[in-house]
């Protein structure tokens, strides 16, 4: 069994018939107290910083509110670390669960000893509760349980004794039976042993040398089930390595190789030093040489048949889950990110998703995202209607002003951006109006058309079809990446590895938490944003967010903050959490357009008057050379607030309104295309990091299909993981390494050629 996050919190336990154990006030306190001690030591936090987080958890406040608003009760403990705080309290608190649940499932059989009862309870690991509980644990029908049944238990407990001089076929002859199954004293004897291998397989001890033994000496071994089969799995087909080092990429590769039939995977251990180790906990050195024997080789059995099968399970379990998380945090990291994209905003936009049968679906959307014109054109195979097609677009592009076109990167991109460059290029030849400020990019698309088959999607175009909606939804990711990116579920956004083979319900919690950080990192202007946006601000569940876009549509847009206290169902707790994350531009409030809190209105105020000047002057040059002169630790203890506070409040007032993916780098745009064709080796050129993986980065850099850029030639410095140098989003300048024509790759370098 893997030691697991999600399976504390899905397990159904045993013996529920029993009910479940209520503690008293006291017990508890008592209890509370040692998780809080437990979650500081192994997250390696100050004990009161996490004592405060868990209060604040416990209250019901969400990780960005508290990271934002209460950094004086939490020591300015970051999302991350509360986060941490969260996933390990959770833990722990259904471990202790687990622990009331097990000992009780023990005392009802009667087996209950105060030794073990300390062992339970010392426990600091699913794994160790779960291999005390083994032995009395509900089995099916085992060898050693009909063993049991034929009443040969005795005999495996006169073998265990060991005793120095003893005739083992002799007494074992006490025990034929042949109405219970027991016609010779062999067979006696073997139903002993095979109760003596299942102890043996049970003994928490064993397991727990046996399962770091595995770890620390195991090795994989992976071979082909048909070696002329032609795979990605082909580096595979004869491998070998020591699990301790095996990297969790390669952990999911193998698995999913396994489950696709491509692979034979085994674990190699040497069995001897087991054996060996299993001995000395066994066997005593006067034994009789007869009983020695016999459980020697109960030793070999219940290692090979019981013991190494379920070890390997479990290690393996173990292997997977650890890569799984470490997958997991590559997908948030690389979505967040993707969703932090500076936006493109104050221009016409022309969204083209392209195919090749069904033709090019565009849509043209203004400086705000409303939609004005959609079409479909055939400038590819197999219609290759180019004259026409020209004629549509440019029509579109003059009618509308379009400033930049956006295609995205799915099925006939390349030969849709051939078309798109020569029709810029056209444009710039005929000096036609605005042809010099017109360029293109491509953007990824994955997700699109999750979203525009969706329900959401159908509500918002009614009257469109999906593949149209799919261009809005790819005009609309430049403009702003992270309003539209909210609308596609988090896991169906391509900016992963082996997203498919991990577990989907953890990943969907984290990718959860990733977007709702992002949005709330930005703040969303409640006058514009979806009920998907709205929905990820903390605080807000999807029925509230939908509710105060009615409330919008119905009463007119929000004038300040206070009046989103009308929105029905949006209470007290509710306006606490999110109303620091919302921003409304048009408030006579000037600070409901800052991440400043309400409820630090008054000491805005008070700071006012402490400079000298008025609220009103918010913006103006001699504002911002006031507020920029203020000496934090100095002036917050005259206003009454924590230095913390008062450090982001003068920031959101040297600021307001500032978006802070504003700061980032602005996309590559294009105005003619190149082909794979065109590279050699030592060519500069400058691309944008699509996904970042274990084993290195892909680089768009305007041909058909990404460069990869492996971890070796990120930089000339040694690199841990490639995530230390790049991220999703990245400008960087490479060079070609080499081109394989053949299988349309292109190796690339961020390291200069001398």
């Amino acid at each position: 069994m893997a030691e697991t996050k999600q399976k504390l919190k899905d397990e159904e336990l045993e013996g529920s018939a029993g009910g479940k154990i209520e503690l008293s006030p006291e017990e508890k306190a008592a209890e509370q107290e040692r998780i809080v001690k437990r979650v500081s030591a192994e997250l390696n936090l100050p004990l009161g910083k996490v004592k405060s987080a868990v209060s604040l958890l416990d209250e019901g406040n969400t990780i960005p509110f508290i990271a934002r608003y209460r950094k004086e009760m939490t020591g300015e403990l970051d999302e991350n670390e509360l986060r941490g705080i969260e996933e390990k309290l959770q833990y722990m608190r259904n471990l202790e669960s687990r622990k009331r649940e097990v000992i009780r499932l023990i005392e009802e059989q009667g087996k209950l000893t105060e030794e073990l009862r300390g062992s339970i309870i010392a426990s600091v690991k699913l794994q160790e509760i779960e291999d005390l509980y083994r032995p009395y644990r509900q089995k099916r029908k085992t060898r050693a349980s009909v063993a049991k049944e034929r009443g040969l238990e005795p005999l495996a407990q006169w073998l265990l004794s060991q005793p120095r001089q003893a005739d083992p076929a002799r007494e074992a002859a006490r025990y034929i039976d042949e109405g219970k199954g027991v016609p010779t004293a062999e067979d006696a004897l073997q139903g002993a042993m095979d109760i003596i291998a299942e102890q043996l397989a049970d003994d928490a001890k064993i397991r727990t040398w046996v399962r770091r033994y595995t770890f620390d000496q195991g090795i994989m071994r992976t071979e082909a089930k048909d070696a002329k089969q032609e795979t990605v799995y082909e580096m595979y087909y004869a491998y070998q390595e020591p699990l301790k080092k095996l990297p969790p990429h390669r952990t999911l590769a193998i698995n999913r190789a396994e489950r696709e039939e491509v692979l034979r995977v085994t674990l190699d251990l040497q069995p001897e030093k087991v054996h060996d180790y299993i001995d000395r906990q066994t066997i005593r050195p006067q034994t009789a040489p007869a009983i020695r024997s016999i459980l020697l080789q109960t030793i070999e059995d219940a290692y090979k048949r019981l013991i190494a099968p379920s070890i390997e399970r479990e290690v393996r379990g173990e292997l997977t889950e650890k890569a799984e998380e470490h997958a997991i945090s590559i997908f948030s990291t690389n979505l967040r990110n993707l969703l932090l994209q500076p936006p493109v905003r104050g221009n016409v936009v022309l969204g083209v998703d392209p195919a090749f049968r069904t033709g090019c679906k565009l849509a043209v959307i203004d400086e705000t995202g409303k939609l004005l014109e959609v079409a479909v054109s055939y400038p590819t195979a197999p219609h290759n209607k180019v004259a026409e097609a020209e004629k549509l677009i440019g029509g579109l592009i003059d009618q509308y002003s379009v400033e930049l076109i956006v295609i995205g990167n799915g099925t006939a991109s390349r030969e849709t951006e051939q078309f798109i460059a020569e029709l810029i290029g056209k444009r710039k030849k005929a000096k036609l109006p605005g042809a010099d400020a017109l360029k293109y990019i491509i953007v990824n698309e994955a997700g699109a058309s999750v979203y525009s088959a969706s329900k959401l999607a159908a509500e918002e175009f009614p009257k469109l079809d999906v593949a149209e909606r799919s261009a809005v939804s790819i005009a609309r990711r430049l403009q702003d990446p992270l309003a539209e990116l909210v609308k596609i579920e988090p896991k169906a956004i391509g900016v992963g590895q082996y997203q498919h083979d991990v577990s989907q319900k953890r990943l969907e919690e984290t990718l959860g938490g990733v977007v709702e950080s992002a949005v709330n990192h930005v703040g969303v202007d409640v006058n514009t944003a979806s009920p998907s946006l709205l929905s990820y601000v903390a605080g807000i569940n999807a029925t509230t967010a939908k509710n105060i876009v009615k409330y919008r549509e119905e009463k007119g847009k929000f004038s300040d903050r206070k009046t989103l206290q009308s929105v029905p169902r949006l209470g007290a707790k509710t306006y606490e959490q999110c109303i620091g994350f919302i921003r409304i531009p048009e408030s006579s409030n000037p600070l409901d357009r800052t991440p400043i809190h309400p409820e630090s209105y008054a000491v805005v105020d008070k700071l006012c008057k402490a400079i000298g000047l008025k609220l009103d002057q918010l913006g103006t040059e001699a504002f911002k050379a006031a507020i920029s002169a203020i000496n934090a630790e100095e002036v917050a203890q005259t206003l009454g607030v924590g230095v913390p506070t008062l450090r982001d409040i003068v920031d959101s007032l040297l600021r307001p309104g500032r978006d802070p993916r504003e700061e980032l780098p602005a996309p590559i745009f294009h105005t003619d295309v190149l082909s794979i064709e065109d590279l050699t080796a030592g060519m500069e050129l400058h691309g944008t990091v699509r996904n970042v993986i274990d084993f290195g980065a892909f680089v768009d850099i305007g041909i058909k299909n990404d460069g990869l850029v492996h971890i070796s030639q990120l930089s000339n410095k040694f690199v841990k993981h490639p995530m230390d140098v790049v991220s999703v989003g990245d400008t960087v300048t490479v060079w070609v390494l080499s081109v394989d024509l053949k299988k349309g790759r292109v190796s690339l370098t961020m390291r200069k050629p001398d």
